[in-house]
């Protein structure tokens, strides 16, 4: 069919209308027991009335109108959003198993096409997030290896801010390096020097499709597919997919020729090894093909670089506009870890850095709609009726700021994890990586990497905004994106003395 064709066009309107017809329907006419929302107007829903940069801030204003759960329409998208701890709790841990799905959304669809972690559901997810978590673990996650890896990383990235010389920089592209480098050698079993070209080039196509996919041209190809041909984002999205997978495939097809299942080097090669098993027993419809590989490789290349690069980012920034923050956390660096390279080890006896980097990654709140879910089942939650298949948005953001669960949410308060003595304390509300049975499962690498890099950092550096900018001149109006890192800023780091 050829869209630009004025009566396809017209037929694509007439349907438009009658699915959103059905679908009011279907909602209003049980409108007693399903969530409340704002009014849907034809065609757009309550696309008028959304931030399209910011929609979880949208969202959040309605969830004070409508209660914690409620219903909001995308275009041809019908959602509901659950807002603050209880309700996201009592969802996504309480009632695991009903919330466990993910949605069909046409960026991603047309992305990893029901392969990978992420965004797959049923078996085959099942079995790939075990085999990942299995083999993460297998290579060091969580473990005194990867730590070396990190302790080894952080020295090249100080070599790095050195070598600025104290002149301001842009801590982007050198902090996406150090991270990415540490599931890299897991992925990969290597690690590659910051300059490399290839290097960039794979970076640059994350933060690239990290930052469209949030952006509003490919939000409104979700709303309104059939309209796919006039995104830009969407098209940009599809070719660094097809770059960034050609490369996996030429790395495993390589792996390929050498490949020992007694000496296994990588998480590829654990991989490939086991789509030799699976070919053995005669498995014909595998999970192990090369399909899953590279959107496997794809997920956890992206998810291991992405949210780690972009809460150390972060990180800086707020070393910047709170000084005083800064200069306590050298302190206590000081007193712990003195001269010495600062170890995991060190971090049950530094509460106040401990404090600093939650709290950084509370008040960043890098991932504020979450990854959606979806329903697999019918559900009651909050008195209200969520039909099976429901499109769910589970608002991190309105946990992470719920007035409920933390004293000053708007604030930056590392005291929001201290004690009045001065301890560290658990809060129940932090959930940064989600919750349930989707949460991240890079967690325990991600916690490590953050102290490990922070503390390393602030160990050698005292960070200053650049000549001719005061702290009051930062801004932390988070970027658009599917995260929300801070945007462009230049950073000075003069060694401490």
């Amino acid at each position: 069919m050829d869209w630009m064709d004025p009566t396809s066009m017209l037929f694509l309107f007439a349907l438009t209308l009658a699915y959103l017809w059905i679908m009011s329907n279907f909602w209003n006419s049980r409108s007693q027991k399903f969530p409340p929302g704002p009014k849907q107007l034809p065609l757009i829903g309550n696309l008028h009335q959304m931030d399209l940069k910011r929609p979880h801030v949208t969202m959040l204003k309605f969830s004070k109108q409508y209660g914690p759960v409620f219903r909001i329409q995308m275009g041809l998208q019908e959602m509901v959003v659950l807002a603050g701890y209880e309700t996201v709790k009592e969802a996504l841990v309480n009632q695991a198993d009903a919330f466990v799905d993910r949605p069909m959304i046409p960026i991603f669809e047309d992305f990893l096409q029901g392969h990978g972690i992420v965004i797959s559901n049923g078996e085959g997810w099942k079995v790939l997030r075990r085999f990942a978590i299995t083999t993460l673990r297998d290579f060091g996650m969580g473990k005194k290896t990867i730590e070396e890896r990190i302790v080894e990383e952080s020295r090249f990235l100080i070599q790095k801010f050195e070598s600025f010389d104290g002149k301001p920089f842009e801590t982007t592209s050198s902090i996406n390096s150090a991270v990415s480098n540490i599931i890299v050698s897991i992925l990969l079993g290597k690690r590659y020097e910051y300059e490399d070209p290839t290097f960039i080039r794979l970076l640059h196509m994350i933060s690239e499709n990290t930052r469209l996919v949030g952006s509003p041209s490919v939000q409104l190809y979700n709303m309104f597919p059939a309209l796919g041909f006039l995104s830009g984002g969407r098209k940009t999205v599809l070719h660094n997919r097809d770059e960034f997978f050609a490369f996996i495939q030429a790395t495993f097809i390589e792996r390929l020729k050498e490949l020992d299942e007694n000496d296994q080097r990588s998480f590829i090669d654990a991989f490939l090894v086991r789509q030799q098993e699976e070919k053995n027993k005669y498995q014909i419809n595998g999970i192990f093909h090369n399909e899953n590989l590279k959107s496997v490789v794809n997920d956890l290349f992206t998810a291991g670089t992405e949210t780690t690069s972009t809460t150390l980012r972060w990180g800086l920034l707020l070393m910047l506009k709170y000084p005083e923050i800064q200069k306590k956390v050298q302190e206590e660096i000081t007193k712990v870890v003195g001269s010495a390279q600062p170890r995991i080890e060190h971090r049950a006896k530094m509460p106040y850095t401990d404090a600093v980097i939650h709290e950084i990654q509370r008040f960043a709140n890098i991932l504020p709609t979450s990854v959606p879910r979806a329903t697999n089942a019918d559900v009651t939650l909050g008195g209200y009726f969520i039909p099976k298949g429901t499109h769910i948005i589970p608002l991190l953001y309105s946990v992470l700021y719920d007035e409920s669960q933390w004293e000053k949410p708007l604030q930056f308060y590392p005291e929001h994890f201290l004690d009045t003595e001065g301890k560290f304390v658990k809060r129940d509300a932090f959930l940064p990586f989600s919750a349930g049975r989707r949460m991240c499962a890079g967690e325990t690498l991600a916690k490590m990497e953050l102290f490990l890099f922070f503390a390393s950092l602030l160990q050698r550096f005292t960070f200053l905004p650049a000549p001719g900018t005061s702290k009051e001149d930062l801004d932390l109006t988070p970027a658009v994106g599917f995260t929300t890192p801070p945007v462009p800023h230049s950073i000075c780091a003069l060694p401490c003395s």
